[in-house]
């Protein structure tokens, strides 16, 4: 009996940025629901995955009627018209890219999204421009590589919710309550998928 013939090492194929990012995501639930959302091919664009959203807005509620939410990090909308879609009054959607900012737009047109309003500039300081203006949701989903980015916008929503506010924070690792309580916020949810820890926050002692 023949010994069998050594097999040849295969030669690993690298994924290519198609196959690690998907090109368009879809709007889960109310009024848009079913509706695409381009994802452009830019670094360190990370779309939030749809069952990550779809967990999200089971702890937020399927009805978001008459809520003020901000996006502050939008990229490509997918919260923000998501709370939209859902009844949310007012959304604001926070972003620096201009290609991005293009798409945000023209969704919003296509979507006749009129309590939709896309903001060019710093997340971070439009938070800060809107302490003590009681919003009702926070998005938070700043570039994971960005790491000295999350004290300060954690603190900046905290000051931007009122008392019965939420915070939702998307990062590459869990936050405790010891870090965030003296940032007056504490977890109310939190679950991880994959590399993604995402939380809903609300304030300390509330």
């Amino acid at each position: 009996m023949s010994s069998p013939s050594p097999r040849r090492p295969r030669t690993p194929t690298p994924r290519s940025a198609t196959a690690q990012a998907p090109h368009e995501v879809r709007i889960l639930g109310g009024l848009w629901k079913r509706s695409k959302l381009p994802v452009a091919d830019l670094p360190g664009l990370r779309p939030t995955p749809s069952r990550v959203r779809e967990t999200l807005f089971n702890w937020l509620g399927q009805d978001l009627t008459g809520l003020r939410c901000i996006d502050a990090f939008a990229g490509t909308g997918a919260l923000g018209l998501e709370a939209a879609s859902r009844g949310a009054a007012e959304v604001v959607m926070v972003e620096q890219a201009p290609a991005l900012i293009a798409s945000l737009q023209g969704l919003c047109g296509r979507l006749k999204a009129s309590t939709v309003r896309v903001e060019r500039g710093d997340g971070l300081a439009a938070l800060k421009q809107r302490a003590g203006q009681g919003w009702d949701v926070v998005f938070l989903d700043p570039p994971f590589e960005a790491e000295a980015l999350f004290l300060p916008a954690l603190q900046a929503a905290a000051a931007a919710i009122g008392p019965q506010g939420l915070v939702y924070l998307e990062a590459p690792r869990d936050w405790t309550d010891a870090e965030l309580v003296p940032l007056g916020l504490e977890r109310h949810r939190h679950a991880r998928a994959g590399a993604v820890a995402f939380h809903l926050l609300k304030p300390s002692g509330g």
